[in-house]
């Protein structure tokens, strides 16, 4: 599967959220083209400020693979992730990032600008189905202003 399929997973798991009143960011981790852990925010739901999609997947992934870190494994996430998700993504080791739209309130280059806040290894792509992302979160907030 190309990048963009699996994107479209992970907005499968945005969808969730927004029809659950979450923010709908959705997450999918993937090693060896399987899907092998799928989350989506459940903030509201677990009254846990810590409840991202990301987390959620990565903590699927650690007890799917009974380990601690995820080198071969890459994170497709639909919102650039926040620098809460960074530093668990950075000591998960994580491979590969894959996100869609930009997060310039929330995301990681507001606080970390050009600096990389991933482990040195980790490899990162933005914008994969960006716009179908970006809509979906204005179409989210758009609806509860």
């Amino acid at each position: 599967m190309t990048d963009e399929k699996y994107m479209q997973q992970a907005l499968i798991e945005a969808h969730k959220a927004y029809k659950m009143q979450e923010v709908p960011v959705g997450a999918v981790i993937v090693i060896n083209n399987q899907i092998i852990a799928r989350a989506h925010n459940q903030v509201e739901l677990l009254s846990d400020s810590t409840a991202h999609a990301e987390i959620l997947a990565i903590t699927t992934a650690f007890n799917f693979l009974s380990s601690k870190y995820l080198p071969n494994a890459t994170l497709y996430v639909t919102l650039e992730p926040c620098l809460m998700c960074s530093g668990a993504l950075y000591w998960s080791k994580i491979g590969r990032i894959v996100y869609g739209a930009d997060d310039k309130k929330n995301g990681y280059k507001k606080c970390c600008g050009a600096n990389n806040p991933y482990h040195p290894k980790t490899e990162l792509n933005g914008g994969i189905l960006k716009d179908e992302c970006a809509k979906l979160m204005k179409d989210f907030f758009k609806a509860r202003r």
